[in-house]
C-alpha cells in the first residue's frame, strides 16, 4: 500500500469541495489514516459519508474525533473480525503463507515509519523469525523502546501533546544540594554492581498483597492508641518527664499530659478548634486547648505531643509548653572485624509519576526519561507510581481499548529493555493513583511474572511505603502525596518558618510516613498493616516524597529530604531527581556525615 501523504488527502478534499479550518486537520486526517491503514481517498470518502449523515458537519479537529470513535474505530473491529473467521474457514499453503509474512512486514514498515521516536539508518524491515531462525537475542535487546510507546502502540491513537513537545527549559537544573556539582556528575559514569536491598526482611516487610476492607473499629482504636502510649513513652524518656495525668483532670497548679491532636468537627483545623486526646491508659477523654499562651507551635492533626499548662475546670487546657516527638536515630551498618574498604560513590535518580501529560496517553516523557538514564548512566533508578495515572482524563473516561494492565506492562517492558545495556538497577514503587493496582495504605508491590531471570536481579519491586539500603545508605520512600495532605491540614504559629522543613520535621519525629490522622478521603487506610508496616524503622539517610507542591531539596535534623516534583505537571514537562551518595564514616569528633555529596533537581 503506498504511503499516504497530506497532499494526497487536500488533493481529494478539493475535489469535493470540502473546506477545514488549518493545516492541523490535514495532519489529523493523516494519523488516522496510518492508524488505520487507509489511503487518502477512503478517508475522505468515509468523512464525506459520515458528514452527510450529520447534516453537514464542518471538518475541524472536535469533528474529527467523533468521526474516529464512531466510524474508524468500529470499522476497524469489524475488518478484524472478518479477517479472524477468514482465517479459521481457510487451509493455508506454503505461498498463501508466505504472502501473509509479508504483509505483515510492509504493516509493520508502516507504524515503524510514523514512530514518534528517531528511526535508525538503514533498513527498518523486520527480521524473519522462525523456529529454525530464531531471533537473537542481542537483536531482542536492542529493540526501541520508544517503538513500544510511539503513539501508534496505542487505540485509539495517542496523539503527542503539543505543548510537552514544544517545551524550552529541558535540562534545566532547578534546586542544587552540596557543593563541586560538575566535577561529581561528570565522574559517575563507570558501572559496578551495587546493592539493593529491603532494611527490613521476612514477616517485617510488605512483599505481597493482602486482604483488606475487614476492620473493625475497635482494632483501629487499639492501633492509635497503641502510638499515643508508644511514643509518649519516648518523649518521656527524652524530656525526663516523671508523671503524665490525665487531660481532664481539674488541678489548680502546672501538669504535664499526653495526647494526640484532633479537630472537634470534620472542618479544617484551626486555632480555635483543636482538641487533645489522650490514650485509653490516660482516660481516653478529649479536652478543648488553649493555645494563647504558647508563643510558637506547629499542629497537625494525628501529630502526638506532650504538654505541660493548666487546666482549672477540666474542660479546657492552657498549655504553656511544647514537647514534640524525638526521631529514630540514624541506621548503622555491622561493624565487621575485617578494615572495610571505602565504598565509591552512587548515582540515584528519583522519578515520579504521571509518566504521561494530562492531554495525551504518549509516553513521550518516559521515552525522554530512558534517553537521560543512557546518558547518565546511573547506578540505581527508582521509579514512583503513577504509571497508569487514574486522574488522566482519557483514563477516567475510558477511552482506551486494550486493559489498564497491558499499557502498564507496556510500560515496564520499556524501561527493563531500555536500561538492560547500562546496567542499571530498577526500584518500582507503586501508587494510589496506579489504577491497575491495589488502592489501599499500605500499598503491596507491583507483581511482574514475566520478568526474564536476568531482569529479576537488578528489579526491585517494593511496597509504598518502604525503606530501602542502597550501598549502606538508607533511603525511605513513599509516593503518596503527605506533603499535599498534611500541608493542608498543618497550623502554626511561627511567622518566617519554612513549611516543608516543618512538614519533613513532622515525618521524621513522629516516625512515620503517613503521621496525619485522619488521612485525607483520597486515602484508604488499612490500620492493622498501617501498624506493621508504615512506621520507620530508622530515621533514613535520604527522605524521598514526591508532591503536586514545588520541587525542594534540603537537609531536615540530618535527614536529607527531596521532593523531585512530577515527570509531568499537566500539559507540559516537570521535573526529576539526581543523588550522589556515599556511606561516610563519622568525622574526627565522631559527629556523623550526611552521605549526600550532591543532589539536583532537574527539568525533563
Amino acid at each position: 500500500m503506498a504511503m499516504p501523504n497530506t497532499d494526497q488527502i487536500k488533493e481529494e478534499l478539493e475535489l469535493f469541495d470540502i473546506g477545514y479550518e488549518d493545516e492541523l486537520v490535514l495532519d489529523k486526517m493523516l494519523e488516522q489514516c496510518l492508524c488505520h491503514r487507509m489511503k487518502g481517498d477512503e478517508i475522505v470518502l468515509e468523512w464525506v459519508a459520515f458528514s452527510t449523515t450529520k447534516g453537514g458537519r464542518k471538518l475541524s479537529l472536535d469533528h474529527l474525533e467523533q468521526f474516529q470513535h464512531e466510524v474508524l474505530n468500529k470499522k476497524n473491529k469489524s475488518k478484524q473480525s472478518a479477517k479472524k473467521d477468514d482465517s479459521y474457514n481457510r487451509t493455508r499453503d506454503i505461498n498463501s503463507i508466505q504472502d501473509l509474512i509479508k504483509a505483515e512486514e510492509e504493516e509493520e514498515n508502516l507504524l515503524d515509519s510514523y514512530s514518534y521516536s528517531t528511526p535508525a539508518k538503514g533498513s527498518q524491515k523486520r527480521a524473519l523469525t522462525t523456529p529454525e531462525h530464531p531471533q537473537s537475542k542481542r537483536c531482542a535487546r536492542m529493540s526501541s523502546p520508544g517503538l513500544m510507546l510511539s503513539p501508534a502502540s496505542f487505540s485509539p491513537c495517542a496523539t503527542p501533546s503539543q505543548k510537552y513537545s514544544v517545551r524550552s527549559t529541558r535540562g534545566e537544573v532547578v534546586s542544587t544540594f552540596g557543593e563541586a556539582q560538575d566535577k561529581l556528575w561528570s565522574a559517575q559514569k563507570g558501572q559496578r554492581s551495587v546493592s539493593v536491598m529491603p532494611l527490613l526482611c521476612g514477616e517485617d516487610a510488605l512483599t505481597s498483597s493482602y486482604k483488606y476492607m475487614f476492620q473493625r473499629l475497635r482494632d483501629i482504636r487499639d492501633v492509635l492508641t497503641e502510638k499515643i502510649e508508644g511514643l509518649g513513652e519516648e518523649l518521656k524518656l527524652h524530656f525526663n518527664i516523671e508523671e503524665i495525668s490525665p487531660v481532664s483532670l481539674p488541678a489548680q497548679e502546672k501538669m504535664t499530659v499526653l495526647g494526640q491532636v484532633c479537630c472537634d468537627s470534620n472542618g479544617k483545623l484551626n486555632a480555635q478548634s483543636v482538641l487533645l486526646e489522650a490514650g485509653q491508659e490516660h482516660g481516653g477523654r478529649q479536652v478543648r486547648l488553649d493555645l494563647s499562651d504558647l508563643r510558637e507551635y506547629s499542629l497537625f492533626p494525628g501529630q502526638v505531643v506532650i504538654m505541660e499548662g493548666m487546666n482549672t475546670d477540666g474542660l479546657k487546657f492552657m498549655p504553656s509548653k511544647l514537647f514534640e516527638g524525638v526521631p529514630l536515630p540514624f541506621y548503622s551498618p555491622e561493624v565487621k572485624e575485617e578494615p572495610e574498604e571505602e565504598s565509591q560513590p552512587v548515582m540515584v535518580l528519583t522519578v515520579c509519576g504521571p509518566y504521561t501529560p494530562s492531554d495525551s496517553l504518549a509516553y513521550d516523557p518516559l521515552i525522554d526519561l530512558l534517553n537521560v538514564i543512557s546518558r547518565d548512566r546511573p547506578d540505581v533508578c527508582i521509579l514512583l507510581g503513577p504509571f497508569v495515572d487514574s486522574k488522566h482524563e482519557q483514563i477516567e473516561k475510558c477511552q482506551v481499548t486494550e486493559t489498564f494492565e497491558s499499557i502498564f506492562a507496556r510500560c515496564v517492558n520499556s524501561l527493563v529493555e531500555g536500561t538492560r545495556g547500562i546496567g542499571c538497577k530498577l526500584v518500582f514503587v507503586p501508587s494510589q493513583r496506579d489504577v491497575h493496582h491495589h488502592f489501599i495504605y499500605p500499598q503491596p508491590p507491583f507483581t511482574l511474572p514475566d520478568l526474564s531471570k536476568e531482569d529479576v536481579e537488578r528489579v526491585s519491586l517494593v511496597s509504598d511505603p518502604c525503606t530501602l539500603v542502597i550501598e549502606g545508605v538508607t533511603f525511605g520512600l513513599t509516593s503518596t502525596d503527605i506533603l499535599f495532605h498534611m500541608g493542608a491540614e498543618e497550623i502554626n504559629s511561627a511567622a518566617g518558618s519554612d513549611r516543608f522543613s516543618r512538614i519533613m520535621k513532622h515525618m521524621l519525629t513522629q516516625r512515620s510516613y503517613y503521621p496525619l490522622y485522619p488521612p485525607t478521603e483520597e486515602i484508604n487506610m488499612d490500620y492493622e498493616k498501617f501498624q506493621l508496616y508504615s512506621h520507620m524503622p530508622v530515621t533514613p539517610d535520604i527522605l524521598v516524597v514526591p508532591s503536586e507542591l514545588r520541587y525542594f531539596i534540603k537537609d531536615v535534623i540530618g535527614c536529607l529530604c527531596i521532593n523531585p516534583g512530577r515527570l509531568t505537571k499537566g500539559q507540559v514537562g516537570g521535573t526529576f531527581g539526581r543523588l550522589v551518595v556515599q556511606r561516610r564514616a563519622p568525622d574526627a569528633d565522631g559527629k556523623r556525615r550526611s552521605p549526600c555529596l550532591a543532589g539536583q533537581v532537574v527539568k525533563i
